[in-house]
């Protein structure tokens, strides 16, 4: 992620400053330094290590590190594709690490499900299984119900995407469609103890939300996710409309027995990360406030309501007095918009989507800086993190011919920012505590425009 060391001024370098920020609060939540107090002990048996997300490639390195070297190990882990670490020189590989497709499953996350599956096949009472569970497992680990295919499952999935569901809503109906997720994956198991080690990527850190929860109980039923369905207009093949009418395709609940003795771990969490970025601010003498790492709603107006709350710290010193930096964390949704017939299509994620109303709502208010980002390090599907808002972003933008209301139409956040050299690019930062975002309100002197 080649994140600066150097605590930059955030009165001279606002934007490195933030930049700074984000990398402390990525560094927070990678697994390696967080991981080591949730391990069990060996077992009498075997160690099989089952894995789904986008941090599911550094949680097998860390695990490969933290787990006694004269002890068993070995599994598979699925991660996105270009997401899995180099490899610290000396450590022994001992956990298979394969790539699939995110945000919409592929034949290889497929395949990789499959294998997960058949390797719990044999267990005993006296084997232990550790799953590595992270944000993005919910498209990487894909065994669709029966009466579903992949190419099903890629187009119920991209049109939940595209609806503006939220995430529970989302993983509500993934489960109900699966033969691993909600609870399933643990089942299969039995009788082998299993410890689930988890990063949540989720609003309120719920496990049965995180990946939608494959070794978890699921208190969510049939009946909601055929209600989501139609909610937004989503059709499933009629068997799986049937088995979701009758209850056939209902998952694990909370008080069924294959959970006994089952053990689930958060190891890293947004709170964290928003908490880590914060001391790391008061660290520069900036005061800083964590608003929340539950927000949801659309990016754009979650943008707007942050963009009022600057203008209003920035002119009235209320109800933070600046300079200060405010945070905030938790997963937004873009809802799609139909594009007009001729109009390019639009290119961008949540973060991106949140800056366009941020920009708006700021207005070119002097002495506020922003910027939002995914802590895994991909905006959506694109190449960039998030993106920066500056005092002249409008400003600039419009020099470059884009103008902030095309771009909203059509859900082209990379494209106004890509013109202006505001996307904040850092790679795949191998963790995932989800949406990452902070507003930077100076006060006395400042440079209105530290690019």
């Amino acid at each position: 992620m080649n994140a600066s060391k150097v605590l930059p001024d955030p009165r001279t370098a606002p934007r490195d400053f933030l930049r700074y920020l984000y990398g402390v609060a990525v560094e927070r939540a990678l697994p390696l330094a967080s991981m080591g107090p949730h391990l069990p002990k060996p077992p009498k048996g075997r160690t099989l290590v089952l894995g789904a997300g986008k941090a599911g490639g550094s949680m097998a390195q860390a695990l490969e590190a933290l787990w006694p070297a004269d002890a068993p190990l070995s599994g598979l882990v699925v991660t996105r594709y270009d997401h899995i670490p180099p490899r610290p020189e000396g450590l022994a590989k001992r956990i298979e690490i394969v790539e699939a497709a995110h945000p919409v499953p592929d034949e290889a996350g497929l395949k990789a499900a499959e294998r997960i599956l058949a390797l719990t096949q044999g267990l005993t009472a006296d084997d232990l299984v550790l799953c590595l569970i992270s944000g993005g497992g919910s498209a990487l680990l894909t065994l669709p119900a029966e009466g579903l295919t992949l190419a099903d499952k890629q187009r119920i999935n991209k049109q939940l995407l595209e609806s503006g569901a939220h995430i529970g809503e989302m993983n509500c109906v993934r489960k109900h469609l699966s033969r691993i997720k909600g609870g399933r994956l643990a089942a299969a198991c039995g009788p082998a103890k299993v410890v689930t080690l988890t990063i949540s990527d989720v609003p309120g850190d719920d496990p049965a939300v995180i990946a939608s929860g494959p070794t978890v109980p699921d208190a969510t039923t049939c009946a909601d996710a055929l209600a989501i369905l139609d909610r937004y207009g989503i059709e499933v093949p009629a068997p799986v409309r049937a088995g979701l009418e009758s209850g056939a395709l209902e998952t694990p609940k909370p008080d069924d027995a294959v959970f006994k003795g089952h053990e689930v771990h958060l190891i890293a969490t947004p709170q964290q990360s928003l908490e880590a970025a914060a001391a790391a601010a008061r660290a520069a003498g900036i005061e800083a406030h964590v608003l929340s790492d539950e927000m949801e709603g659309e990016s754009r107006e979650v943008g707007k309501v942050h963009g009022a709350l600057a203008r209003a710290v920035a002119l009235r010193d209320a109800p933070f007095a600046k300079p200060c930096v405010i945070l905030s964390g938790g997963e937004t949704t873009v809802t799609i918009r139909p594009r007009q017939p001729g109009q390019a299509k639009g290119r961008g994620g949540r973060a991106g989507e949140f800056c366009l109303g941020l920009a708006g709502a700021l207005a070119g208010q002097p002495k506020v800086w922003a910027l939002a980002a995914d802590t895994d390090g991909i905006d959506g599907v694109e190449d960039n993190a998030g993106a920066f808002v500056t005092p002249d972003t409008l400003k600039r933008a419009e020099a470059a011919g884009r103008k902030l209301a095309d771009h909203l139409d059509r859900n082209d956040a990379y494209g106004y920012f890509d013109a202006i050299g505001d996307l904040c690019v850092t790679g795949p930062t191998h963790t995932n505590v989800n949406d990452f975002r902070a507003l930077l309100v100076l006060s006395g002197l400042c440079p209105e425009d530290s690019r």
